[in-house]
This record gives structure tokens, sequence and C-alpha cells, in this order.
């Protein structure tokens, strides 16, 4: 069984965790398929947007704590394994962060602890009714404190210290209205409405979309004025690319762009 399944329909690559028994835990495993199959989208010119999902009942129960478990077994009692567990995991979620194409979380069940923070680290997110999310790690003397770092770029401060501290979950009404995904749909319609926003991504000029990511991320850790300064500039090296004038002259002229991309 392939641990992280990919399919690709058009500009949208489909990546699928499928370990449904662990209900798709980050392991050590799952770390290393997701972060080698997102570096080979980094370079693939033909995907524009990710749709990453879950297989079985939920989306992702967050770190394999039988793995994690067995790390203690080493003479240092598991400082340098969870040292390095901890920083793999980073790697990855600024992997995602980093990827020139959108990476959407299509999400179900449940979505826990580093699940949650997969789905705050995307930057679009659908989800089923009835889904829970939580950083509930604090309830077996873990506090998700890598988790918190994307869940608090995502959801205001006191209700992410709310989550953190006392690990309560909240459902996909509650994700939706604090900012954590973008969209609730009926369970039947998940799928199809991930698609729908993906392909509303896909559709327009592909370049612009990676510069608009990267500067959004950027901006959005400066000052307010190196903000404006940085943005303005982002914004003026835009201007000068060919498919930019072509898609303004094809809006003035009322016709369908030409882009090369």
């Amino acid at each position: 069984m392939t641990i992280l399944e990919r399919r690709d329909a058009g500009a949208i690559a489909h990546l699928r965790m499928n370990a449904p028994e662990k209900l798709n835990a980050l392991s050590e495993e799952m770390l290393d398929a997701l972060q080698a199959e997102l570096d080979a989208i980094r370079e693939d010119r033909a995907i524009r947007a990710v749709i990453l999902s879950g297989a079985g009942k939920g989306f992702c129960a967050g770190h394999d704590l039988r793995q994690m478990q067995a790390g203690r077994q080493a003479e240092d009692g598991g400082r340098a394994y969870f040292t390095e567990l901890f920083q793999r995991c980073s790697r990855m979620m600024m992997t995602i962060r980093t990827l020139p194409q959108p990476v959407i979380a299509q999400v179900h069940g449940i979505a826990t602890a580093a699940g949650c923070q997969l789905v705050a680290t995307c930057d679009l997110a659908v989800a089923a009714e009835g889904t829970r999310f939580g950083v509930n790690g604090v309830t077996i003397g873990l506090f998700c404190s890598t988790p918190m770092v994307a869940l608090s770029r995502n959801i205001p401060a006191k209700k992410t210290f709310e989550m953190l501290s006392t690990g309560r979950f909240i459902d996909a009404t509650e994700a939706e209205k604090f900012g954590l995904i973008n969209k609730v749909a009926p369970r039947a319609d998940l799928e199809a409405e991930t698609v729908a926003l993906a392909q509303a991504v896909t559709e327009k000029l592909g370049a612009v979309v990676s510069i608009g990511k990267e500067a959004f991320y950027a901006q959005a850790e400066m000052e307010l004025a190196e903000a404006y300064a940085y943005t303005g500039q982002v914004m003026a090296e835009n201007m000068l690319m060919r498919d930019t004038n072509e898609g303004i002259s094809a809006f003035l002229e009322k016709r369908t762009p030409d882009w090369s991309q």
C-alpha cells in the first residue's frame, strides 16, 4: 500500500495521505513521503494547485505516538530523535508555505495536533460538516508548541490559546468563523467543493499567483511601512511582465487574454 497517493487532474495535483488505520498520522514515513512529493511538485510547471486529503475516517491525527514512544528507547532518552523529528515536520510545513503553487486542505473527520497544524499551514481549506479540529496534546501532557505556530497565524490569539491550554475541539462551523478554513461543505460535496476552489485558482495566471503567494506571507511578517515598500516593488515588477500587459490590454479591449503561461 502506498502511504501517499498522487493523482494529477489537469493542473491540479491530488495528494491523499493513505494510512487510514493510523488516521493518517504524520509518521516518519508519512513525513518523508509528503516532503518528497512536495519537492517534486515544486519543479512541476504543469501543476498550479495542490489538494491535500486523507483516506478513511479522518484527515490527520497528528504525530504517530507509538513511533514517538519507541524513540524514547535511545540512550539519550530520545532527545536527538525528538529534535530531528520536529525539525523534519517543520521543514515539511515550511515547504507547503514556500511552494509556488497554492495548497488546499480537503478535511473531514478530525484534524488534531500536527494534523490541525497541517490544515493551518495550507493556503486554503475546505472542511466537511461535522469535522473536528483540535490541538489537544495538553490532555496527554504535551503542549502543541509547533502546531501553535501555524494556528496562531490563522485564528485570534485568545481562541488559539484556549484550544492549546484546554484541549477543546472546535467544529467546522467555528473553524470557518475563526478563519481556520475557508468553507464548510456537506460531506458528499466535499471533494467537488474543494476541486471547484482549486479550479478557480488554476484559471488564473500561474506565475502571478506564485508571486502573490510569496508576497502574501512575506509582507505579513513585516512592519507596515516595510510591507508597503516591499509589496510596491513586487507590483512594479509584476506590471513589467508580458502577460500582465496582455491581461490589462485584453480587459480594456473586452477580449480574452492571450497569455503565454
